[in-house]
């Protein structure tokens, strides 16, 4: 069965009136562990992103997670499994949820989500509300039918937190980082995007107002074409 897209809103995952519900509980006090880690990969699906871009972005990522290297790295994890759910964020208060949790315990595992994510139509998105994106991440973790000792948010993208409505990017990073999630941050050049700002100073916004969390980092990606290799290279480091 092919998985839609689909738009997970503040009410389907319980969050009050104001957008926020308490913090989500954290992984690290499960009772059983069954995965290693909840791996939520988030790419940049703004408007600043065009076809050719977006296509990278998916097809990088597919190509990373079925990897040899980082399957074999997931096999000699202690559950010799991981749980990665994929969305795009952009539009505030609607990030795209492409596709939901999965298990990954095999190279078939792998592939399979790999092709799924190629396979998935594009949910367009508009603005950079990295802050209402981490903050339903967040409630994703918390609702995960995994259990796990680690959880990550991974952010990808070409600009800084313009619109979120939520939750501001830093006070979202600030509830996740107290629900004991960890959040890394891939910044990329894009110097024909209008929302796009100096590599350098992007890599800074992300620093001061993104990543979070124990060991959290931010790598870089020059352009597109280096986006596969970046990712590969941030999902190594978690793995590791």
């Amino acid at each position: 069965m092919r998985l839609t897209p689909k738009h997970f809103t503040r009410r389907e995952f319980g969050l009050g009136a104001l957008g926020l519900g308490a913090a989500a509980a954290s992984p690290l006090a499960a009772q059983s562990t069954n995965v290693d880690l909840l791996l939520v990969l988030l790419n940049d699906g703004s408007g600043s992103i065009d076809e050719d871009e977006y296509r990278l972005q998916r097809e990088g990522t597919a190509a990373a997670i079925e990897r040899p290297e980082i399957v074999n790295a997931i096999l000699r994890l202690p559950t010799r499994a991981i749980a990665v759910a994929y969305g795009e964020w952009g539009s505030p208060r609607e990030p795209a949820i492409i596709l939901p949790w999965a298990r990954i315990a095999s190279a078939d595992d792998a592939a399979d989500f790999a092709e799924r994510l190629v396979a998935a139509p594009r949910v367009r998105q508009s603005w950079n509300a990295i802050g209402d994106a981490i903050a339903i991440a967040t409630d994703l973790i918390a609702a995960a039918p995994f259990r796990s000792p680690r959880a990550t948010i991974d952010i990808a993208g070409d600009g800084p937190d313009m619109r979120s409505a939520i939750l501001p990017a830093p006070a979202a990073r600030d509830r996740a980082v107290a629900a004991g999630i960890t959040i890394n941050a891939l910044a990329i050049a894009s110097p024909g995007s209008g929302a796009a700002m100096p590599l350098e100073r992007l890599r800074a916004s992300y620093e001061e107002n993104v990543i979070g969390g124990l060991g959290a980092f931010v790598m870089t990606a020059r352009d597109r074409n280096d986006f596969a290799h970046a990712i590969f290279n941030k999902m190594a480091r978690e793995l590791a």
